[in-house]
């Protein structure tokens, strides 16, 4: 190198390395071990997706966005009730391809929130992806924990309610009753699980295997140690919620195949809740996949729903039957 190439590599201006946001809890005192070896401020944080994703408030905006430029392009749901509370109604795209083909199969969204937030309309964007393989998509929305005075239990009726009034309409819309599959992510996909566990002969009179597959992404499935966080501040936990509305506690009851999914950036509980629940899934011989989103945190690695090439798109569709539209 001449001189004078020296004399410029000199001046160059570096940019400073990049330095990822801070994940994690914030620097403290270790206190007593609450659950585990965290102590209260850890085990906080490990349920609290802003500590570990500090971009989530723009990730939720994303979803709102790109569900609405969703509907701009394949048009507005059909609004329908499956209740008689104003909550109580879903968004059902219906797919064009069905008409052709028949009754075509059809999935089930719940939506996220911490139990306290979200709308159907929110999670209109996997809606392109289904319709254009032919099958329908449902998002139904439902209360949340600050309505219900701190009780999950109307949250997990309703969107099981919701699930048994897409059977029973199904042939209305040119669905097909038979196969019925969902997902769910965050808080949805807990309410998912608790679905998926659920006893549908005893409780409402229809068929155990109502659902033909399940999608769970980024999930808590065991409420003992989300009750001893500060969730505890809007959700009044019991023990019999504790007790029914564990899925993993439950999967005896599961009468279908099963993904469990999460991404490797998040928050370690997440991680932590979805490999225990898919193994004792697997244990009871219902693991369809399980998939580990690696580089994807808790609002990115759902985002692939959206895409017949992405993650979970794929294996969605792999699951129910389908190809790519």
């Amino acid at each position: 190198m001449s001189p004078d190439n020296d004399d410029a590599a000199a001046r160059i201006t570096l940019p400073p390395p990049r330095v990822e946001p801070y994940r994690g809890p914030p620097p403290h005192e270790k206190g007593p071990r609450i659950f585990l070896d965290y102590d209260q401020v850890e085990l906080d944080a490990a349920y609290d997706q802003a500590v570990y994703q500090p971009n989530i408030l723009q990730l939720n905006k994303r979803w709102a966005s790109n569900s609405a430029r969703a509907r701009a392009r394949v048009g507005e749901p059909l609004r329908r009730a499956y209740g008689d509370s104003a909550i109580e109604q879903l968004d059902l795209f219906r797919a064009e391809r069905a008409k052709e083909n028949g009754p075509a199969r059809i999935f089930v969204f719940i939506h996220g929130g911490a139990w306290i937030r979200g709308a159907a309309k929110d999670y209109s964007a996997p809606a392109e992806m289904f319709l254009a393989a032919g099958a329908h998509y449902v998002v139904p929305d439902f209360t949340n924990a600050a309505d219900a005075g701190g009780s999950l239990f109307p949250m997990a009726e309703q969107v099981r309610r919701a699930i048994v009034w897409v059977y029973r309409n199904a042939e209305s819309f040119g669905g097909d009753p038979g196969r019925i599959f969902i997902g769910g992510q965050s808080s949805g996909a807990h309410l998912a699980a608790v679905a998926l566990t659920t006893d549908w002969p005893g409780e409402f009179g229809v068929p155990a295997d109502i659902i033909k597959g399940g999608l769970c992404t980024s999930g808590m499935y065991e409420l003992a140690p989300v009750r001893l966080s500060a969730r505890a501040n809007y959700v009044k936990f019991s023990d019999e919620m504790v007790e029914k509305l564990s899925p993993v506690r439950h999967v005896d009851r599961l009468g279908a195949p099963l993904i469990v999914s999460y991404g490797t950036y998040e928050t370690p509980e997440f991680v932590r809740q979805a490999r225990e629940f898919a193994t004792a899934v697997r244990d009871a011989n219902r693991l369809h996949e399980l998939i580990v989103g690696e580089n994807y945190s808790h609002l990115e690695l759902p985002e692939t729903l959206c895409n017949p090439h992405g993650i979970l798109g794929a294996a969605a569709l792999k699951m129910m039957g389908l190809g790519a539209g």
